[in-house]
């Protein structure tokens, strides 16, 4: 006997005249108010520990950020320390134990009427209310503090054609007031994500103290009477004027005295590549000097030594359709120039997040068999050992200065993001008291596992309703994860499987070749080939959750995103074993994806002609009778909308399933014209999870779907 499957809530009335639900997943506006924890901060002395947390405004249609502070003890509750309609972003403590973050929050001491753009605050390790540090027209993207001095670098964009600030500035007005937003380019690339390139390109600037007797209480640099904290507005000097557009995603890193910088810097090649050399800027003079060079390489600064004599760079190979990309570490002595490969011998693609304070070792993070633990790398011998054994993906790890600890956040697909404390000579681990609990889950997780035709181990995870049993099995949904280097070992909030579970599914989240975590060579079976052993390998695993009693495997439905839409789109053209599938931000047509994506050159790096047009899943359209649910963002740059758009048409036209004489169709399009590769907003992720499941539980069930009225295609509900 089959379980039954509940509606999709499209709740309107008040909390006040409705029952709780059972969970959050129960009722989408009770998930979309989930609050989300994400980044860490920690003090010097490790006395004072801030991560953010985003909640949704009143109108419940954006989230807005805070600062919290958390107690590194565990004794204490959470603490929110910063509130403002436009919330707070990129928190990070200076040696002096002041807290800088970047906000576009209103400065109430400015004249200035113009909408505000994120600037430079701080909070003193005195405590007190917070104040602006430095502001200008273009706004600041991102900050970098030493640990060991008082240094500061913020990120902005700069317009070429200003030589200081306060031509950026007027250059910035005259686009805004003719309202000009044309770009004119003279090289690639052009887009990224969902951002459109230029005419600004990314600086560094050292914040230094203004001019003495200047006052920036009014916001002017006039003389005015002043109280004793009064500060002179900071200076903003250019460390990277000549820079062009090659700090683009860079990551820089400020060593711990502050005298110098490292970071990637991005570099043009014929035939509108463009490759990653590592150098060295110094923060007194702005001297840059490029220490790492390779045409078969590319570099990523990691974090520098304590003594500031030598750095962790990452190291990636270059790929080409034939040999998979590869990522290693590597050792640099900044003096000598050397780079030594470190743990040359450890099968993970490790990213390296801080140095240990007595400088023997560094504490890294890799994707793992499913999760993502937390490391420790002697330089000095190459030893990895392994800090953390739960069911857990780790990030923002910071070392305790004492060595004693680790703070870090941590997640898993049974909680989202939340900050623990790890102590490293017992190795356990606590939840620090977090400004939001764990949210109750629908159901429980369980790994699978299967052996592939060619003896390759695939494995996942298992979502599972509560009330499952072999007496009222579930009907299963395979989730195919993007990238596709990437692992289902963290939680999203984007593709979260319990809004489903809570509908009575059971949800498979696989890792199918290409998936990060298994070793080099489970990605190399793969690679260029996307409609070989990944889709075996979905389908493998899935043959095997299907034969579990619990399970249903009558009416098994599909759903993937980028690279999973990819697949979802290669599976509706090779099999017909799915009651419906979901294709989200996918790629359709590879001959036209590959020069239409933002960064192309990667895609000349991932296949050949031949290649692409052996595994174009549009070449299967007329094999295609399955129920498709076509979702796609208008302003998404890495898998362009023509691909949606050209998908949404063949299925129409060519499919073994095309449009009736009436032009009706079982198939359907989600159309967002304001979203990007994900959806992002609060109402529209309530949209997309109405629709997909609507859509689903058609096909599984044969229940009519019903829309959200925000679609405009129903009536609006009635006023309780």
């Amino acid at each position: 006997m089959r379980a039954r499957i509940g509606g999709v809530t499209d709740s309107h009335a008040s909390a006040a005249s409705q029952t709780p639900p059972a969970t959050p997943f129960h009722d989408l506006d009770h998930f979309i108010a989930l609050p989300r924890l994400s980044g860490l901060a920690v003090s010097r002395d490790g006395t004072r520990v801030v991560t953010s947390v985003s909640t949704l405004n009143p109108k419940q249609n954006a989230y807005r950020s805070a600062l919290w502070e958390l107690d590194p003890a565990g004794e204490q509750p959470a603490r929110r320390i910063t509130r403002s309609a436009k919330g707070e972003t990129g928190a990070a403590f200076a040696a002096s134990g002041d807290l800088y973050f970047t906000s576009a929050r209103p400065d109430p001491d400015s004249a200035d009427e113009e909408e505000p753009k994120a600037a430079l605050w701080l909070i003193p390790a005195a405590g007190g209310e917070a104040r602006p540090v430095a502001a200008r027209s273009g706004g600041i993207a991102g900050l970098l503090t030493a640990e060991d001095a008082d240094v500061v670098v913020v990120a902005a964009e700069l317009l070429p054609g200003a030589a200081d600030e306060a031509a950026d500035a007027k250059l910035r007005a005259l686009r805004k007031d003719t309202k000009v937003q044309a770009i004119l380019h003279s090289g690639y690339p052009i887009r990224y994500w969902d951002s459109d390139l230029g005419p600004g390109t990314p600086h560094l600037l050292a914040v230094e103290p203004g001019a003495a007797g200047t006052d920036d209480t009014a916001g002017t640099n006039q003389m005015l009477p002043s109280t004793v904290d009064a500060r002179p507005p900071a200076a903003l000097r250019d460390l990277t004027p000549d820079i062009g557009s090659g700090l683009r995603e860079a990551h820089p890193q400020l060593a711990p005295d502050g005298s110098f910088l490292l970071t990637a810097v991005n570099t043009p090649l014929p035939a509108a590549d463009l490759t990653s050399v590592l150098a060295r800027i110094d923060v007194a003079t702005g001297e840059r000097t490029v220490l790492l060079q390779h045409n078969a390489f590319e570099y990523e600064p990691g974090p520098i030594s304590p003594d500031g004599g030598r750095a962790v760079v990452v190291v990636q190979r270059r790929s080409t359709p034939q040999l998979a990309v590869q990522m290693t570490l590597g050792v640099l002595d900044l003096a000598a120039g050397e780079l030594t490969p470190l743990a040359a011998g450890w099968d993970r693609w490790a990213r390296p997040l801080a140095w240990f304070p007595d400088g023997t070792s560094i504490l890294g993070v890799a994707d793992s068999d499913g999760r993502a633990p937390l490391f420790r790398i002697d330089v000095g011998t190459g030893e990895v050992t392994q800090l953390t054994h739960d069911d857990a993906a780790y990030s923002d790890a910071v070392p305790h200065p004492d060595g004693s600890a680790v703070f870090a956040v941590r997640s898993s697909y049974e909680y989202p993001a939340e900050v623990v404390r790890i102590d490293l000579a017992s190795g356990d681990v606590t939840r620090l008291p977090n400004p939001a609990e764990r949210p109750t889950l629908p159901g429980r997780l369980e790994e699978v596992q299967t052996t592939a035709a060619d003896g390759s181990r695939v494995r996942g995870w298992l979502a599972l309703p509560s009330g499952v049993s072999t007496e009222s099995p579930a009907p299963l949904a395979l989730w195919i994860h993007g990238g596709p280097l990437g692992s289902w070992n963290a939680w999203s909030w984007r593709w979260t499987p319990w809004n489903m579970v809570a509908q009575g599914y059971a949800v498979l989240l696989p890792d199918p070749a290409l998936s990060t975590g298994y070793g080099q060579e489970f990605i190399q079976r793969g690679w260029g080939r996307w409609g070989a052993e990944p889709f075996t390998d979905l389908m493998s695993i899935t043959d095997s959750v299907e034969a579990r009693a619990d399970i249903d495997g009558s009416k098994t439905v599909a759903m993937g995103g980028s690279f999973g839409g990819y697949m979802a789109n290669w599976v509706a053209g090779h099999t017909d074993r799915f009651a419906a599938i979901v294709t989200h931000a996918s790629l359709w047509a590879l001959d036209q994806f590959g020069a239409t994506t933002d960064m192309s050159m990667f895609w000349a790096q991932e296949m050949t002609p031949a290649m692409s047009t052996e595994f174009s899943p549009h070449r299967s359209v007329d094999k295609i009778v399955t129920p498709m649910l076509v979702v796609h963002g208008d302003r998404d740059y890495r898998v362009p909308i023509g691909e949606g758009l050209r998908l949404w048409y063949d299925l129409l036209a060519h499919s073994g399933l095309p449009a009736e004489a009436d032009g009706s169709t079982v198939h359907r399009f989600l159309y967002f014209p304001d979203e990007n590769h994900w959806v992002l907003t609060p109402q529209h992720a309530k949209v997309w999870y109405q629709v997909v499941l609507g859509f689903v539980n058609q096909h599984v069930r044969g229940d009519a779907p019903p829309l959200p009225a925000t679609l405009g295609l129903v009536a609006p509900p009635e006023e309780s």
